[in-house]
């Protein structure tokens, strides 16, 4: 069995729980946290909750560290300390930093010899290993990444830390003339605002300024600035009427040519619908546990992406039967 650890248990750490639970070689060893122990209460019965203080003593205990916080705060500090004692995954999306993230957790995992899969999930994730197909497949082409509708997690978190918001929700919506019009195989110049708009529903502590909040959000860099956002204000009532679901999807698109004149042309897409964006990040998340261990036991050391691991070491079936069921 494949011992996990979670740190952090929001609706990443509950999903990571969720997705181990269907995993018949994995056990959760352990959850770790930095709020009061007894405050946390989950799902899977005697597994114990600590404090994060302590995960050094646990060091032994665990194969592989999920580490389930937020992109925008938590994982540029968690994830280079947690791979001094573990080897650890973590969902780092904030697409622009993500080098310099690598190149942080990668300095400190060669130097313990630990294993860091960072920037897992479905973008970055899934979605980047489609984009690496496409690329290959299609030298002579075009890029075209489209998200939503739907909650984008890392935006979301990113309005909550905002002071003065009390909760938010962010809505990545795909520009319906652009996606067409690369479907169609136009091969559109699209700058990123002609791509998407983002839609942010907030409520606001008690007294706060919300000019001043709407202005931090549609500034912010690597989250809105970039973008046309719509901020809307709302009660606690209608945010818990209308936006507790977490559904979320999107669109890989590669269009290309080939032939001796480039006569031919070609269309490669790959597309998901979440009826849960964490859910089914976790669950990728665990996948690459999967691989992380087995890249480990063979001696690999420092930091990956999941353009580095064969696609086998996903699964838990042996290489005899992958070759058998899915070829």
């Amino acid at each position: 069995m494949i011992r996990i650890g979670i740190v952090g248990y929001g609706n990443l750490g509950r999903g990571v729980e969720c997705a181990i639970k269907n995993s018949p070689d994995m056990e959760l060893v352990a959850v770790f946290t930095r709020r009061d122990p007894k405050s946390v209460s989950i799902l899977t019965k005697g597994v114990p909750v600590v404090h994060s203080d302590l995960a050094e003593e646990w060091k032994d205990k665990i194969d592989v560290m999920i580490l389930c916080g937020g992109s925008a705060t938590d994982l540029p500090s968690m994830t280079p300390k947690f791979v001094e004692m573990f080897n650890v995954i973590d969902s780092f999306d904030t697409h622009a930093k993500i080098p310099t993230h690598y190149a942080n957790v990668d300095e400190v995992a060669k130097r313990k010899h630990h294993l860091a899969l960072i920037a897992v999930g479905w973008d970055p994730g899934m979605f980047s290993i489609n984009r690496l197909f496409g690329n290959a497949i299609l030298p002579q082409g075009k890029d075209y990444t489209f998200w939503g509708k739907g909650i984008s997690q890392g935006h979301s978190d990113a309005v909550r830390r905002i002071a003065g918001v009390k909760n938010a929700k962010q809505y990545t919506v795909p520009i319906k003339e652009a996606l067409d019009a690369v479907r169609a195989g136009l091969d559109p110049e699209l700058s990123t605002r002609q791509k998407h708009t983002r839609e942010c529903f907030v409520v606001l502590e008690p007294g706060a300024n919300a000019s001043a909040i709407e202005n931090e959000i549609k500034t912010m860099p690597n989250y809105f600035a970039d973008y046309d956002t719509t901020v809307h204000f709302i009660s606690e009532e209608e945010f818990a009427k209308n936006h507790s679901g977490m559904a979320h999807g999107g669109f890989v698109i590669r269009s290309g040519k080939s032939g001796m004149s480039l006569e031919n042309s070609h269309i490669i897409e790959y597309s998901i619908k979440l009826d849960s964006n964490p859910e089914f990040t976790t669950s990728v998340l665990v996948a690459y546990a999967r691989a992380a261990y087995k890249m480990a036991k063979e001696g690999a050391y420092g930091c990956k992406t999941v353009l580095d691991v064969p696609p086998a070491y996903l699964s838990e079936k042996s290489g005899e039967e992958l070759r058998a069921s899915l070829l």
